[in-house]
């Protein structure tokens, strides 16, 4: 197997891409020059930190720090989607049901057909991918049915005059909601291979696996992501879309 090793120079050389980046903010003033240096320094500080732990859970091999490594990313990104949903009476358990269920099911199909093992360098990274690719999705549920139930208040409240109940007169935005979650993950799937090589896929070939073998790993990657966008957005959507009414099924102003 072929090691890929990245020398402290490389870096070095590769932060001239950042370089780029910050020149076309500068030339089109697009004032992003410090968010790209903060996001940058944070991501440095970020990956540092994960990599020391990982390589200390990893040789520990212990089932309950794994267990606890594997909570923390799904609570952290139940928390991030909470942040992106703009409707002021959002609740964070609703993003953490969604996360979770969406994880945790599509985690355990994947270790009960054999596909991973319940080892830390298995379990973690897995977990990482399925839980971020459910935090998009449900973050773009969210955004949509905002904008939806604002652009289309009035069509809802006279389908409420009407004698609809609150699922009835919500049940186009709620449609939408999910298949704008769901669009990009699907729209990747038709593209992976032709147009990209996801990150599994050019990890293993990067560490020397014979490609065939790569692709099956990214078929189950791909099988696993539209698991997950489909079941987060569903029971994401589902639950944000009563808040949006009180207890008197009112919108809410």
């Amino acid at each position: 197997m072929n090691n890929l090793a990245v020398s402290n120079v490389s870096l070095i050389l590769a932060f001239l891409l950042v370089l780029v980046a910050v020149f076309i903010s500068y030339r089109e003033k697009l004032h992003l020059s410090k968010d790209i240096f903060y996001s940058i320094f944070r991501a440095i500080i970020q990956l540092v930190i994960v990599g020391f732990v990982l390589k200390y859970v990893f040789q520990v091999n212990n089932v309950f720090l794994t267990i606890a490594m594997s909570l923390f990313i799904v609570f952290n990104a139940a928390f991030n989607a909470h942040k992106r949903n703009p409707h002021g009476h959002k609740k964070y358990w609703t993003s953490l049901v969604a996360i979770f269920v969406s994880t945790y099911v599509t985690l355990g199909v994947l270790i009960l057909a054999g596909a991973i093992k319940f080892v830390p360098s298995q379990i973690i990274p897995i977990t990482g991918m399925i839980a971020s690719n459910s935090m998009v999705a449900i973050g773009l549920c969210y955004r949509n049915l905002f904008s939806l139930f604002r652009d289309q208040r009035q069509q809802v409240l006279e389908k409420l005059a009407l004698g609809a109940d609150s699922k009835t007169a919500s049940l186009p935005i709620l449609r939408e909601s999910i298949k704008a979650a769901m669009q990009p993950t699907i729209d990747s799937a038709k593209t992976v291979g032709l147009v990209s090589l996801p990150g599994m896929m050019s990890g293993l070939i990067f560490a020397g696996v014979d490609p065939v073998h790569a692709i099956k790993y990214q078929i189950m990657v791909t099988f696993m992501l539209l698991s997950t966008t489909s079941l987060g957005s569903i029971i994401a959507g589902y639950t944000a879309c009563k808040k949006y009414y009180n207890d008197d099924l009112q919108l809410w102003n």
